[in-house]
């Protein structure tokens, strides 16, 4: 049986480069926004990302876990998946892509919650309460001060959220994942379940909202909805699950935390979004409340689910 080991340089260099293009990502929908809708974007990425997938399963003969009864929980995951990628897209067009990238990474804190309730073997320590109680200080805090105005901005907080809520959507697919036969199944069937339901799901939302009538093939759009969907959706997760099969999931989430402090500089640096000291001040609350909550032994047993947007 293969042992899991310690993270080396190797890991953290791999880490680091996948949680920039990871942060990367909010930024990249909002940078082709005008182009191409984020739910377009987000439902093109997915499909291409999905065919991707696919392929490399037909290639090496991963289609066996439908016969193990995972479609109920996969198709579960896939609506939970679309709606996660909804809401950021819809986020992304009220608040900027760096609130976005630190509200997402909410997602473990409402996991433990969902398997704390589910599962008897998953009940949160003392600690792990604690962290849900920081981050959701931070949250407030974030929502408080989060804007560059005196008052507070309706348009920002609504957008916020919704990338609260994408958290929350996020979660549930571990949930779902963790709770159903996915749990056993291949990781690339799990990921192409999600992939090609939010595929469908979200070019439905975007024909029926008239966001797929107007398209402009500008480098920008056409370089985002590729990046997103060949760069993260595919090479990246595959990279991260290459990670796992080699390393302790629990020194790579970790890393993983890296993905938001990106997510806010290349939003300062490339789409000059402002920053405020409240903002800041809640975010790291967020993320030291989510360094508590995913403690070593609960993240050894998590499912290894995709990371987000």
């Amino acid at each position: 049986m293969s042992t899991r080991r310690e993270t080396d340089a190797f890991s953290f260099q791999v880490m680091l480069l996948l949680c920039a293009l990871w942060g990367l990502q909010q930024v990249a929908i909002k940078l082709a926004a005008q182009d191409v809708a984020p739910v377009l974007q987000a439902s093109l990425r997915s499909g291409i990302a999905a065919l991707l997938v696919g392929l490399l399963m037909t290639w090496r003969g991963g289609w066996e876990g439908l016969r193990q009864g995972t479609l109920p929980g996969g198709l579960l995951a896939g609506v939970l998946f679309a709606v996660e990628f909804l809401l950021v897209a819809l986020s992304l067009g009220y608040t900027s892509a760096g609130h976005v990238a630190v509200f997402l990474y909410t997602a473990p804190v409402f996991s433990a919650l969902g398997l704390h309730l589910l599962l008897p073997g998953e009940r949160l320590r003392p600690f792990q309460w604690l962290g849900i109680a920081v981050c959701f200080t931070g949250i407030a805090v974030a929502f408080i001060g989060g804007t560059s105005s005196a008052q507070l901005n309706a348009r920002t907080l609504l957008g916020d959220a919704l990338a609260v809520g994408a958290g929350m959507a996020w979660g549930a697919t571990t949930v779902a994942v963790r709770a159903s036969r996915l749990s056993e199944a291949p990781a690339s069937l799990t990921l192409f379940y999600q992939l090609a339901v939010a595929f469908v799901l979200l070019l439905g939302v975007a024909l029926v909202t008239g966001q797929a009538d107007h398209v402009a093939l500008t480098p920008i759009a056409v370089g985002s909805v590729l990046f997103q969907g060949v760069g993260v959706s595919f090479a990246s997760y595959l990279a991260w699950f290459w990670l796992l099969r080699r390393y302790l999931a629990s020194n790579l989430a970790v890393f993983s935390f890296m993905t938001p402090l990106f997510g806010v500089t290349l939003g300062v640096l490339i789409l000059d979004e402002p920053l405020t000291m409240n903002f800041v001040l809640g975010a790291v609350l967020v993320l030291a409340g989510i360094g508590l909550v995913s403690g070593a032994a609960w993240l050894r047993r998590l499912p290894r689910r995709s990371p987000s947007p």
